[in-house]
């Protein structure tokens, strides 16, 4: 059944892991979400996610999230119900949805928090395939954000002129 080492003979190939949820998105920080903030959200999905049998990895950077989740389906659907709950963060963009069976990306990543170097051209590539009149908005206005300058004088202005005073969303 197996060769050396545990891996599946070509007759066992149609295994590739456990059922995940995977769940891609990226969103905009809400007023007074910052670096210390995120920090403690990171601590908070970390003692979370093991008990729940979640990993992911989270980047943000310039006031904007974006974030990798997989595990159990269930699990999953539980999270991504609360992160639409979550008022530290708006314009939730799903970028990815899907459930199969297949090996963790992150398998010992019960949250990990990487730099946003390249969050721009991920959101650029993202545009660029959105179909969906809403998603396409809701990037073009994340864009919008990174261009519009500093985290700290962004937010307030921003989400008045939107008429969205109340934000939707958070990371969790």
């Amino acid at each position: 059944m197996y060769d050396e080492f545990g891996f599946p003979r070509d007759d066992d190939s149609c295994y590739a892991g456990p059922v995940l949820d995977t769940f891609v998105y990226c969103s905009r920080a809400a007023e007074g979400v910052d670096d210390t903030e995120v920090d403690r959200l990171i601590e908070l999905s970390q003692r979370r996610n093991v008990a729940r049998d979640i990993t992911g990895v989270l980047v943000f950077g310039s006031g904007v999230f974006f974030q990798w989740i997989e595990g159990p389906p269930a699990q999953v659907e539980n999270l991504i119900a609360s992160l639409h709950g979550d008022p530290r963060h708006y314009d939730i963009v799903t970028l990815d949805r899907t459930v199969e069976r297949r090996e963790r990306l992150y398998p010992n990543w019960e949250m990990e928090r990487v730099g946003a170097d390249d969050i721009r051209a991920m959101l650029q590539e993202a545009l660029g395939s959105a179909e969906e009149e809403n998603k396409i908005a809701a990037l073009r206005r994340i864009l919008e954000h990174l261009d519009s300058g500093p985290l700290d004088t962004i937010h307030s202005s921003a989400a008045r002129r939107e008429g969205t005073d109340k934000p939707k969303l958070v990371v969790g």
